[in-house]
């Protein structure tokens, strides 16, 4: 007779053995396109790549992320908005403005902010994100300059970073230019002015972009394509030559124990640094939802729809286009030539010439630091900025000069606010973008250099404890802390440049450029401060201990 028992107890049903259906099918596709596009080499290879978990690396993931943002708030936006200059009469819930005849695109903006649900929330998250974006890649590229992080082999993804700042710029003037409301109409109308300025071509150029005189009938929708088509292709095509680039060159880390720049020490890509950026980006998501939600941004209800005559103080762009503005605005009288009847504007000439070639040598900032200081060596290692003087009083001085005009683009506000003339304020930042800039090198450079002898005194004595104690010949002295052996190699591990040797050429000759580039290298690594060296560090060891 049989019963449940007689059963093996290792036998099971077919259902519980076989696969299920859907299983099979996944794991048909998975194989079909594995087959054909070996992906699973690549995850495997990306999955193996080895991350710094340092926080300041985490700058150039909150600019991904918000631009993830930007693309999702912008697509809900674009089924809503008409990028058209047609004058239509308002008939919206926006009491103040009803009957008022504006452009079908100011119409549709007010539309989404009153009319569509969620509205009025996605405009905001792309506004906030679209800043958000400017500002983290802003300091992303600092934190690459300060560290020297853009040196070999890594010079053509900082020129590409630059590249996605500009564009990063670009996407949101075209953006915020977008509603033909009074601010954006303003902007545009500063940059008709800048490009009529250009002699000869400026006209024509400025017909073809409007579509006509001033405001034109063209201008939004090809805004709109740009806005929407051209600028996001470009910087989606450079963001993944950047992020295939940053696999290819490994990543940069600060100094620490066990990293070379052989070895970099970290997490791999698969599963912990993927589990925690995609926590991140759900935290800065998140960080952007409760801003848009919770702060007004760009109110364009209450500017009205674009009209030259209410202009007044307090017409500024977002805060990015700001040194821009403000460098028009610096600007002396006087400045213009007068050539038989025609007149060349040089207080709107001057700024376009001077902010591309500080634009320029921005971008081309690796080359010509290669070129000064010759070295051809690849960095995987940060510098601490202190151990860089003159590298760091650079940027500092970069900085200033871009903080100076940024603060001119708001010289009306500044007068307002504190109760000052505005030829006061004008003349003070006048004279600070050109002192300012100055003084910044010399303290910067300065600080950095104290801090390299304060460095180089904790590593051979130590900490002072503040304890003081008397010798047995009546001498009184202060006992030091000494650092661990990890503290003290990490304020001594830095390299010694030495200046560039002029040398003769293959023709017994030495040329104009090779002095010019030994000159630049003296000023370059003039001042510096020689690591502590391990003889140093024993026989200061030994006179302590005596």
């Amino acid at each position: 007779m049989s019963t449940a028992t007689d059963t093996p107890a290792t036998s099971t049903t077919p259902a519980a053995v076989a696969p299920s259906r859907g299983s099979r099918f996944t794991s048909a596709a998975a194989n079909y396109i594995d087959e054909r596009t070996s992906i699973s080499g690549l995850v495997k290879e990306v999955g193996r790549k080895i991350f710094p978990d340092h926080w300041s690396f985490m700058l150039g993931e909150v600019a991904l992320y918000s631009f993830v943002a930007i693309l999702l708030s912008g697509t809900f936006l674009t089924f809503f908005f008409h990028p058209s200059m047609v004058e239509v009469e308002y008939e919206g819930s926006w009491i103040p403005l009803k009957g008022i005849e504006m452009s079908a695109a100011y119409a549709s903006s007010l539309d989404i902010s009153f009319e569509v649900r969620g509205g009025l929330l996605m405009r905001q998250v792309h506004h906030w994100a679209a800043l958000l974006f400017v500002a983290s890649i802003g300091l992303h590229m600092l934190r690459i300059f300060f560290t020297g992080a853009y040196r070999k082999p890594r010079e053509l993804n900082w020129f590409i970073g630059f590249v996605l700042f500009v564009l990063a710029m670009a996407e949101g003037f075209t953006g915020y230019s977008l509603p033909d409301d009074l601010l954006s109409g303003n902007g545009l109308r500063i940059i008709d002015g800048m490009v009529k300025a250009i002699p000869v071509a400026g006209v024509w150029v400025s017909y073809l972009l409007f579509g006509g005189e001033f405001p034109g009938t063209e201008i939004v929708g090809r805004l709109y394509s740009l806005h929407i088509l051209l600028l996001p292709a470009i910087l989606i095509a450079l963001l993944g030559v950047h992020l295939l680039l940053l696999v290819i060159n490994k990543h940069t880390q600060f100094a620490g124990p066990g990293k070379t720049n052989d070895n970099v020490v970290g997490v791999p890509v698969m599963p912990v640094f993927a589990a925690k950026a995609g926590g991140f980006f759900f935290i800065v998501f998140g960080v952007i939802m409760l801003i848009a939600a919770t702060f007004t941004i760009n109110p364009i209800w209450n500017y009205g729809p674009y009209d030259p005559s209410p202009v007044s103080a307090g017409t500024q762009p977002d805060w990015y286009i700001g040194f821009a503005d403000g460098a028009l605005r610096l600007l002396p009288p006087g400045l213009d030539l007068h050539l038989g009847d025609f007149t060349v504007p040089m207080g709107i000439l001057i700024p376009l010439l001077v902010l591309p070639l500080f634009l320029g040598a921005v971008a081309f900032y690796p080359f010509i630091e290669a070129w000064v200081t010759g070295d051809k060596r690849e960095h995987h290692i940060l510098d601490r900025p202190r151990n860089t003087p003159v590298r760091t009083a650079i940027g500092a001085a970069g900085v200033t000069f871009y903080a100076v005009l940024w603060a001119a683009a708001s010289s009306d506000l500044i007068a307002t606010h504190f109760k000052l003339t505005i030829e006061g304020v004008i003349h003070a930042l006048q004279a600070l973008v050109f002192i300012g800039p100055v003084i910044a090198y010399f303290v910067t450079k300065a600080l950095c250099i104290g801090l390299m002898k304060k460095d180089r005194e904790i590593a051979l004595h130590g900490y002072e404890s503040g304890r003081i104690v008397r010798l047995p010949g009546g001498e009184y002295i202060e006992v030091h802390q000494p650092v661990d052996e990890y503290e003290r190699w990490r304020l001594t591990s830095f390299n010694e440049y030495q200046p560039l040797m002029i040398r003769p050429n293959a023709n017994g000759r030495i040329t104009t450029n090779q002095r010019v580039r030994a000159v630049f290298s003296r000023w370059f690594f003039e001042d510096r401060i020689v690591p502590v060296t391990q003889a140093e560090i024993e026989q200061a060891h030994h006179g302590e201990s005596h």
